[in-house]
């Protein structure tokens, strides 16, 4: 029953909004991962990112797709919680920091042990419309335990304009998705975040439009 409600809500809202009111645009879709295990990357402007991103598959493939969300914000109200967890089908993450013992990647790297797609928000929170912020080096740790794991980068431009932070009004505004080509991780952090600013970087550009914060 879960599985044919979390079809019906993408089949009947979600895709109807985002192909016929906001005109969603995809360019480079043929980079997208036809399954698991990966992580896509992209950066965070709206709450229609992660439905935008989940859009993209097939309805059929909606099971494997997990998005990494944060669990301070989507496990209360009770009602937002059993949404958030089983139509949507997000992975809580603690981003309040780490308890001892606990290891915040650990959910994480069981999906795609499991061979599920990962989505994830390195700027960690929804920033300004159109602008990139300071990116976390979670993804990077996460990659590195997880070499053999493709990661995509993506870069969204205009949801931040169409439902921006703090809104809850949707706004007709063309958008843009743009796929990049896909990589691994690295044992070096820092490499490995240059590597992913540097290949957002280029996407955004694609918008000629500047995203640096």
């Amino acid at each position: 029953m879960i599985r044919f409600l979390r079809m019906l809500f993408f089949a009947v809202i979600v895709r109807p909004i985002l192909l016929v009111v906001l005109g969603i645009n995809i360019r480079h879709r043929e980079r997208l991962p036809t399954d698991g295990p990966a992580i896509i990357v992209a950066n965070h402007n709206s709450h229609l990112d992660t439905l935008t991103l989940m859009s993209l598959f097939p309805l059929s493939d909606l099971p494997k797709i997990a998005p990494v969300a944060a669990l301070d914000y989507f496990m209360k109200p009770a009602a937002f919680r059993w949404f958030a967890l089983n139509i949507i089908g997000i992975l809580p993450i603690n981003r309040s920091g780490r308890t001892k013992g606990e290891n915040p990647l650990a959910s994480s790297m069981q999906a795609l042990d499991e061979g599920r797609i990962l989505i994830l928000f390195p700027e960690g929170t929804r920033g300004e419309p159109e602008a990139l912020a300071q990116f976390k080096k979670g993804i990077a740790h996460l990659a590195r335990s997880k070499p053999g794991v493709p990661v995509i980068p993506v870069f969204m431009h205009g949801l931040g304009k169409a439902l921006p932070r703090g809104s809850w009004v949707l706004v007709p505004f063309n958008c843009d998705v743009f796929v990049g080509e896909s990589f691994y991780g690295e044992e070096s952090i820092p490499d490995f975040m240059n590597s992913l600013e540097t290949r957002l970087d280029d996407l955004a550009h694609e918008t000629k439009i500047p995203v640096w914060e």
